[in-house]
């Protein structure tokens, strides 16, 4: 049952080919015996989970289930889960549970879900290569010698190597589609405001965006009709209708404007890659679309003022962490001062500092305005290059990460590691929604293809990538680790 995506075992389960609790066994078993050698998940709450399958067997013999009923999942270990513990990859949240549930939490429940455990993540969701975790860096299961990506490199591996069939993760300026790209798997990164960020612990506010990490396209869609919605106790959450966005992946691509951003395609990206995407894109004229090149010129611009705006609102975010009210604490303090200071050095690790003193310089006076208010600035330009690249085409396309995943402990310069996300950090500047699918491979490492639109267009988004996987297989292949191990 591991190599069958989220929509075939939804079949299977309506079909009575197996029960939730049957799936939810032989996953739980896998994770049991694999995960060691990948290190994705934290916490296994595999007592919580049979519960949880139970109910949903029963609510399908009494007709009351839904789409998603019985279908397991996990949760990126930043979403709070009443009485379970939510560490966010951090040793300042070690001894964490937290009181309630987060919004998409809660809607994946009501959906019937049956949640596995929470994943491995870079702490705070900082990094790209999940090798900033406390519990340690997870491995990727097309190459063990190889990062997984990140921040969500923890939900992207579970779910390359059959230990669930999808899972949730969080996107602040690449950390689903970046991993999805590494594991070969589909990974959405929705408009921002289109999912709650209510009780999903904030790194940066104003770019954190959840979404779903699955096989494909079609499992994507499944998921995000569920998540998606208003909640009134996330403000930044818009009050929009939510579509079911598995209506239109059927529908033809004839007449698909594509355009290709030249920037995309300059110095820095892989040739592996680059030959990846350009075959790919292909496969669309194939399809019936057109491909022009566009222009994004304020894309260089991207990484300086991500690294300004997303330390800064992580400074304020994390300041909340202190030793007084929960989380880690210190041993012994001589006073509060110590408590502070001793706290918070021994909790957080080191790209967190990091971030976290950048933050706190660009916010300083004499250095907001020159910093971060001309951040904000170049922020709304790269805003507006989409806008106008879109009044254009229908979509853009390009590669989702210059290179394909890199080995354990290569990327050393954080400057060098920042940089991985050339390709994916000016998507949340501008709080467009984007996708991830698998496009190829670059030796034995696979190569995403990223594919974006405009604020809202999540149904056309996974139109295309579903017309994609249905013209080719990629999204198919499976890691000897899946297969070797099942």
């Amino acid at each position: 049952m591991h190599d069958k995506t989220l929509t075939e075992l939804a079949a299977g389960l309506r079909a009575g080919e197996f029960s939730s609790r049957e799936l939810t066994q032989d996953l739980l078993g896998r994770i049991d015996r694999l995960d060691g050698r990948l290190n994705s998940f934290i916490t296994v709450t595999a007592e919580q989970a049979l519960a949880a399958a139970e109910r949903a067997d029963a609510a399908r013999a009494t007709g009351e289930a839904g789409p998603l009923n019985g279908l397991p999942l996990a949760l990126k270990d930043i979403f709070c889960t009443r009485g379970i513990k939510t560490s966010c990859g951090s040793r300042m949240l070690d001894n964490f549970a937290a009181p309630y549930d987060a919004g998409v939490v809660e809607r994946l429940a009501a959906a019937g879900t049956v949640s596995l455990g929470k994943t491995n993540m870079d702490e705070f969701a900082m990094g790209s290569s999940n090798e900033n975790s406390f519990y340690g860096p997870v491995k990727n299961p097309w190459d063990l010698d190889a990062v997984p990506g990140g921040s969500s490199g923890g939900s992207a591996a579970a779910v390359a190597a059959g230990l669930v069939p999808a899972a949730m993760g969080t996107d602040t300026g690449g950390s689903i589609r970046q991993p999805a790209a590494f594991c070969g798997i589909t990974g959405l990164k929705p408009t921002y405001g289109r999912v709650s960020r209510y009780g999903m612990i904030a790194y940066a506010s104003s770019l954190d965006q959840a979404g779903p990490l699955a096989r494909s396209a079609a499992d994507c869609a499944h998921l995000l009709g569920a998540v998606a919605g208003h909640d009134v106790r996330d403000s930044t959450c818009v009050a929009r209708g939510v579509p079911d966005y598995t209506t239109d992946l059927d529908a033809p691509l004839s007449g698909l404007k594509i355009g290709l951003p030249r920037e995309y395609f300059g110095d820095g990206l892989s040739p592996e890659v680059e030959s990846a995407v350009r075959e790919a894109i292909k496969v669309f004229e194939t399809l019936g679309a057109t491909v022009r090149d566009v222009s994004l010129p304020h894309t260089h611009y991207a990484i300086p003022a991500y690294y300004v705006i997303a330390p800064a609102e992580a400074s304020s975010n994390l300041s909340r962490y202190d030793g007084v009210r929960f989380g880690h604490r210190c041993e012994d303090p001589a006073d509060l001062i110590d408590l502070y200071k001793r706290s918070r050095a021994e909790g957080f690790g080191e790209e967190v500092k990091r971030r976290i003193l950048i933050g706190t310089h660009t916010l300083s006076e004499g250095f907001f305005d020159a910093y971060y208010k001309k951040a904000q600035q170049v922020r709304r330009l790269i805003r507006q290059d989409f806008l106008d690249a879109f009044d254009e085409v229908d979509v853009l396309m390009g590669p989702a990460s210059p290179t394909p995943a890199f080995d354990l402990g290569a990327n050393k310069d954080p400057v060098s590691m920042y940089l991985q996300d050339i390709y994916t950090i000016a998507v949340n500047l501008a709080g467009i929604p984007g996708i991830s699918v698998p496009a190829g491979f670059a030796g034995n490492r696979p190569v995403g293809l990223q594919v974006l639109g405009t604020h809202f267009a999540e149904a056309q988004l996974l139109n295309v990538a579903h017309q994609f996987q249905q013209a080719t297989d990629w999204h198919l292949r499976r890691p000897a680790f899946a297969e070797e191990s099942a």
